[in-house]
């Protein structure tokens, strides 16, 4: 592969990333897009479908994960890195959705802004912002 076809691959990627987050209020359920959107701390927390969120949820991340993998893979070709990288994630996965269900299922206004830090993991893809370089860098000093 070359120089030219390994960057539009990752562009190619990166753009599924914002194509799932322009198209997030058609592909998942989600009502605390809205909440967090307006003057959250003063309000209380919208009903929802507790396990048809959790599961929206999850899919959310699988995908951000899965995509995130693929660029990890692309940019650095190493199976060690996206196998480890996977480890990351599925830890990750397991104890921010611990607390993502800890705080649907009793929501309560001084803990919003917390709730709304760890849904932001799940959600979005901040690990890849977070490995990408960290491993660039490791790449360097090696």
């Amino acid at each position: 592969m070359g120089m030219y076809s390994k960057y539009i691959g990752i562009s190619l990627l990166f753009m599924l990333l914002v194509l799932v987050r322009w198209f997030q209020n058609e592909l998942f359920y989600d009502p605390y897009l809205l909440f967090f959107q307006n003057d959250y701390l003063y309000i209380d927390s919208p009903r929802q479908e507790t396990f048809k969120l959790v599961t929206n949820t999850a899919l959310r991340f699988v995908i951000n994960s899965g995509i995130s993998l693929l660029i990890l893979f692309m940019f650095f070709k190493d199976l060690s890195i996206v196998k480890f990288s996977a480890l990351i994630y599925l830890f990750s996965f397991f104890i921010l959705i611990m607390l993502y269900l800890y705080f649907v299922l009793d929501p309560k206004q001084e803990q919003y802004y917390l709730f709304f830090n760890v849904r932001r993991f799940l959600i979005q893809p901040i690990l890849l912002l977070l490995l990408l370089p960290a491993f660039y860098y490791n790449r360097l000093n090696q």
